[in-house]
């Protein structure tokens, strides 16, 4: 029997890439550099072979995706910041059983979801900036889902987030379930961007007090409380693809009967004006 053996929330913002590169970035982000190598020894002390990424970079309009090929490499330049992730090279192994397996155990529990294996569909990079760093520490098998769910209620992750657990669990596989996405994500307008150094600012003190607010909810298991807000929260803090990959991380972990004391690994960072952060949840 497979099982879920860790989960996270992580960022994947560009900077990440920029701070091992010369120029004013450089060592800026080293804290977030290495939440994600603790993550991914967690991971491997724990015997995952295989990284289910729930990805907010990934926009869908209608139904939901996985991206279930066998092997992704390549070179990612960004087409939003290709300034900031370009020529970026890439190769990962991908697990398409457990792809497939996910989309058939979602399409039987009501939601509509397709596994595809196409070698021309690539990974985004809420997948590729979390694996470049892991995969230093630990390379594990991949599972791209998509997050970024345009026409979709949180219901409808949350049962997403079921079916990845019934896949998982009916599997040989060891998991750690990313939820790669930040929390506030209000990104600064372009004319406001330089005055307000925006790379290592927040857009709004409104965003960053109930950023804070969550993560103590989080570290203290009040996960029932924060489901209840978290259509408003993912709506008034313009949360990153409207916090699907939260909702789906939460249906696998139990939803609100989930009662994890989380580890914040990377301490709370602005980042454009949005809300960063690297939290470990505990799989109960």
């Amino acid at each position: 029997m497979g099982e879920i053996v860790l989960a996270a929330k992580m960022t994947h913002v560009p900077t990440m890439q920029m701070s091992e590169q010369d120029g004013p970035i450089k060592g800026k982000r080293q804290a977030a550099i290495d939440g994600h190598y603790e993550i991914a020894r967690r991971a491997k002390a724990l015997g995952a072979d295989t990284v289910v990424i729930c990805d907010t970079h990934w926009l869908v309009n209608a139904g939901f995706h996985i991206n279930a090929n066998d092997r992704f490499e390549g070179l990612l330049t960004s087409s939003e910041f290709p300034q900031f992730i370009r020529d970026m090279p890439y190769s990962h192994a991908g697990n398409p059983a457990l792809g497939d397996a996910i989309a058939e155990a979602a399409c039987e529990m009501g939601v509509y979801t397709l596994a595809h294996h196409l070698d021309s569909l690539d990974l985004e990079y809420g997948s590729l900036v979390p694996l470049s760093f892991m995969s230093r520490e630990h390379e594990m098998k991949v599972v791209s889902i998509a997050a970024f769910c345009t026409v979709h209620n949180h219901d409808e992750s949350r049962v997403l987030g079921e079916a990845i657990r019934k896949a998982v669990d009916a599997s040989d596989d060891k998991v750690l379930l990313v939820a790669s996405g930040s929390l506030s994500h209000k990104i600064w307008s372009n004319k406001d961007y330089a005055p307000n150094n925006g790379t290592f600012t927040i857009s709004s003190e409104f965003n960053r007090q109930v950023d804070l607010m969550v993560l103590e909810m989080w570290k203290r298991g009040d996960h029932a409380t924060f489901l209840k807000m978290l259509g408003d929260y993912a709506l008034h803090c313009s949360g990153e693809g409207s916090m699907h990959d939260t909702a789906m991380l939460y249906g696998a972990l139990g939803w609100d009967a989930y009662t994890g004391e989380c580890e914040v690994v990377t301490d709370y960072f602005p980042s454009s004006g949005t809300g960063q952060v690297n939290v470990i949840f505990p799989v109960q």
